[in-house]
Parts: C-alpha cells; structure tokens; sequence
C-alpha cells in the first residue's frame, strides 16, 4: 500500500473515534434514564402508593386521562416524638391544565368543624387538623370534603420532618422573609431574601408564637416553601438529584396516585404550576370549653368553595 492510500486510509478512520465517543454517552445516557424510571416507578408504586375508601380512584383516573381540573388535599402531619401526629398543616391543591393555572388554599389547622369519617368521633364539633389522629387520611378527606363541600381527587401526606430533607435533596430553596426572628435552632431568620437549607426550613414553617399573624403567617410561610421546593425540584439543574429525592419522597410520602397518574400530571398538569395563586382562610377566634377554635363563617366558606369550583369550569 502506497503513503498515499495509507493516509488516506487514516483520514477514514478518524470519525469513527467521536462517533463511538457519541455512542458511549448515548447508551450511558439511556442506561441512566432507563434506571432512574424505574427506581422512580419502584418508589412510588411500592413504597408511597396508599389507596383510600373515600377516593374512587378509577373516576379519579379517568379525569386526568381527560385533562380534567384536579383538586389535591396536601397533608403535612408533624410526627416528632413529643406529638399526637395531627396534620400541621391542611392545604387544597387545585390544578387547571386548560388555562396553565393553580391555586394552593390553606385552611387554618383550628378551625372548627364537624368530623366525618369511620370514626367514634364521627359527627363531633372539633378541630379540623384533629380528623387525621382520630381516623388517618380517610377521616381527614372526608371532613374537608364535608366543610368545603367538595370533591377531592387525590392526597399527598408528607412528614414535616421529609420535608428538610427534601430541601436538602434539592439544593436548598430561596425565599422571601417578611418578618425578623431567632429561631429556637439558633438561626437569624432576617428580613429579606433568605436562602435556605433543610433543618432551617423546618424552623422557618414551624414559627408561630413571633409571627402577629399566628397560624395565617405559619400558613403563608408553608406555602411559599412547597413552591420553592416544587420550583427547584422541577429545574433541570436538579436532574443529577433524583437518586436523593427518590429516597426521601420513599422515606416519607405516601399518595394514592400511583406512578402513571404522577407521570400523566406531570406531562399534562405540569404547566399549570407556572401560575399559581394562594389564599388563607379566615375566621375569628373563640375559647370554648377552655379550647381555642377559629370560628370559619358561612360567607367564607361560600367563598372558598367558589375559588375552588372557579378551577372546576
């Protein structure tokens, strides 16, 4: 063979290098993807996945495969030692793919109300956050569905104590404090933007007592938090974090949504958290009985429940 045909033969050869380079990162890439769904199908179906009686998951279903608005009760139960597990916090999630929108309403974890559910404590005067220690995430739906009067179509319970770690997961999550406070773990909460990592999140939604607004400020603050979580989880920069957040989503959530539904949400309902909106119930304050109650009026109620069938139409 002459030089000549020799580099030639050379020169052929040379793209052949990038070309397998491509191919490794390729099938790397695919192994990657390929592993990480189903570790995230493993999680969700084995470890987080809870059917309830007082969800009919088969209408649920239908729903979503027809793009239908969604209303999604979040339940954040405080499960430290020292406490009864009632769910700290009680939030109405409603998605609305068909005009890219959300609403997120709190309702006071005092508000009296009348329980509902397979309980002894069915039909009682109580504390609406006291449902889910009387009769779990079954009693829970069914007495906010009864006081909104409304239809819920899924749940996510979440340990208040996940919910540091999944900042952590995540990066850390940014947000806006309006107030100045020490918090009991020694952290300087100041006024202003805040970055913060897990353990200082937990001090920053448990924070009650310095806050004048009281539970309507701790209401606010969980709020704001679950969209900095929602927001960082959903960056792409986050992609390299889903093996953490796996974990603790694993350790500490439990959802009647199964791994289909979450994945159909999030290619068909995912637009709609790119403008969500947020409202804190109100009432006015009583003792009775030597217990403190937030009183919710008919008016407010009424109100709420028009937000919420707002999403519906």
């Amino acid at each position: 063979m002459s030089r000549v045909q020799e580099k030639k033969k050379k020169r052929g050869r040379w793209w052949k290098i990038p070309l397998l380079f491509v191919s490794i990162l390729i099938a790397a890439g695919g192994i990657y993807l390929f592993t990480v769904y189903n570790g995230a199908k493993a999680t969700v179906d084995k470890k987080m996945n809870e059917e309830v009686a007082s969800i009919d998951h088969e209408l649920t279903e239908k729903k979503v495969q027809d793009k239908e608005p969604l209303n999604i009760l979040l339940l954040g139960v405080d499960e430290r030692s020292n406490d009864s597990g009632r769910s700290d916090a009680l939030m109405v999630l409603s998605l609305d793919p068909d005009h890219n929108r959300s609403q997120i309403v709190s309702i006071p974890r005092d508000t009296r109300t009348e329980m509902v559910g397979d309980s002894s404590h069915n039909g009682e005067q109580d504390k609406i956050n006291h449902a889910y220690a009387f009769g779990g995430t079954d009693m829970a739906i069914q007495t906010v569905e009864n006081f909104l009067d409304i239809d819920l179509d899924y749940y996510v319970r979440m340990n208040m104590e996940g919910l540091a770690e999944m900042v952590d997961a995540v990066g850390g999550i940014t947000v806006q404090n309006s107030l100045d406070w020490q918090g009991s773990n020694g952290y300087h909460y100041k006024k202003g933007e805040l970055n913060l990592n897990g353990e200082e999140t937990l001090g920053y939604v448990r924070m009650r007592y310095e806050d004048p607004q009281g539970d309507a400020g701790r209401n606010e603050r969980q709020r704001e938090v679950i969209q900095g979580v929602i927001e960082k989880g959903a960056s792409f920069g986050s992609v390299n974090k889903i093996g953490d957040m796996l974990d603790v989503l694993g350790g500490n959530v439990t959802t009647n949504m199964d791994f289909t539904v979450m994945k159909d949400l999030m290619l068909n309902y995912g637009s709609a958290r790119k403008n969500m909106t947020t409202y804190q119930m109100t009432g006015s304050g009583t003792r009775i009985d030597g217990i403190y109650y937030l009183l919710v009026s008919d008016d407010e109620v009424d109100k709420v429940r028009s937000q919420i069938q707002g999403y519906q139409s």
